[in-house]
């Protein structure tokens, strides 16, 4: 069976959407804790437990960890797939046993339950744990780090979303991202750096049978208030995941199938003659450009503007009641000829009307553009459909 064959009939149902919390995840942890040790290795500055899963018994030991960012959830839901496709018994057994005999992969599936909760990048005191790595105020961070002091790991996996604001210069948009972090700030080529960067063009050789073109690489300045420029200065080769935008699916649901790939790939259960990689071709990956918008509307006139221009419209996203909806404001407003939308209408010069009834200005808020003269033509219209 074809791998795409079987996480389509196979992928973790329980686990839809963006709002992925510890309420979500405890059932299954309930139904894994025969199958795979797991433990809680701290808690959060709001009590809640943060768990780490461990799977296989290999002498390669993996350390990864999800949602450090509360409001990034698509690894979680991707790790979930990957904890499902090993317990089963039906197909890739010789991969999977292989897989368990070589590695122990400890993954914890939601470093920052509280921000999880509020769906918030923050953790509960507000603090970005992605810039605690020196200072280790938090729990959350202790917690990481005491496991990674623990387990003195060889791979580290930092899990993360990325907004669906980046592409290329191309125009194709950057579903999902890489970075081998730098060690200094001279963001010399370290060891650990190199086998980071040979696992990363492993993964992005397997992705671009299904997203070509659309696998990017992040700007690797050097900060040593995050997590993953800590481990790497540490000697630790560490890989960035950024889980980004694909077409309309706003529920980040095909990204899960592309990340849960890219796991695959890592730990050499698909593509396993895929070895002898350069390192140097990592930096053939394109580097992320912030180009990209959910929504443009080309040509159109303005009342203070002699020129026609274009408008973009980005989501916000907010949780009410356990429900994450998509707010639209206005991003920019210019000419905008190398931005690119996953949706784009031309207005032909016509003037606008706007609801609410204002004046345009970057940040706010619209739920609706018509045309001035033909009111029967609507070039944007706030929907519910992104609702989970």
């Amino acid at each position: 069976m074809k791998i795409d064959r079987w996480y389509g009939n196979h992928f973790e149902t329980h686990l839809r959407g963006r709002y992925i919390s510890m309420q979500s995840i405890y059932p299954l942890l309930d139904l894994y804790k025969r199958t795979y040790e797991i433990s809680v290795e701290g808690l959060s500055e709001m009590g809640q437990d943060i768990p780490l899963i461990k799977i296989g018994d290999g002498d390669k030991i993996v350390l990864g960890w999800s949602q450090m960012h509360g409001n990034e959830s698509t690894t979680t839901k991707a790790i979930f797939d990957f904890l499902k496709f090993i317990n089963q018994k039906q197909f890739f057994q010789s991969e999977i046993e292989g897989f368990l005999n070589s590695y122990t992969f400890y993954v914890f599936p939601i470093l920052n339950p509280d921000g999880a909760e509020l769906y918030t990048r923050e953790n509960a005191n507000g603090v970005d744990l992605n810039r605690d790595a020196q200072d280790l105020s938090q729990m959350e961070s202790q917690c990481l780090r005491g496991a990674f002091d623990k387990l003195q790991p060889s791979l580290c996996l930092n899990l993360h979303d990325q907004r669906s604001i980046y592409g290329f210069k191309g125009g194709k948009p950057a579903t999902v991202s890489f970075l081998s972090p730098a060690a200094d700030k001279n963001r010399t080529v370290t060891d650990a750096r190199k086998i980071a960067m040979q696992f990363i063009l492993k993964m992005n050789h397997t992705l671009q049978k299904y997203i070509p073109g659309q696998i990017g690489r992040y700007d690797d300045s050097f900060n040593e208030a995050c997590v993953g420029d800590t481990f790497q200065n540490m000697g630790v080769p560490t890989i960035l995941f950024e889980a980004g935008h694909y077409d309309q699916d706003y529920n980040r649901e095909k990204t899960r199938e592309y990340i849960f790939y890219a796991l695959l790939a890592l730990f050499n259960i698909t593509d396993r003659d895929i070895d002898s990689l350069n390192y140097k071709d990592y930096f053939g990956i394109p580097e992320n450009k912030k180009n990209y918008n959910d929504f443009i509307l080309r040509n159109v006139k303005l009342e203070n503007r002699q020129e026609v221009v274009s408008i973009t419209i980005q989501y916000r996203e907010i949780l009410r009641n356990e429900i994450i909806v998509f707010e639209p404001f206005i991003d920019k407003i210019g000419n905008l000829e190398n931005q690119y939308g996953y949706v784009e209408e031309n207005a032909k010069g016509s003037e606008i009307l706007t609801n609410p009834q204002e004046n345009l200005t970057v940040g706010t808020n619209i739920s609706e553009i018509i045309d001035k003269k033909d009111k029967s033509m609507i070039y944007f219209q706030k929907i519910n459909s992104f609702l989970q």
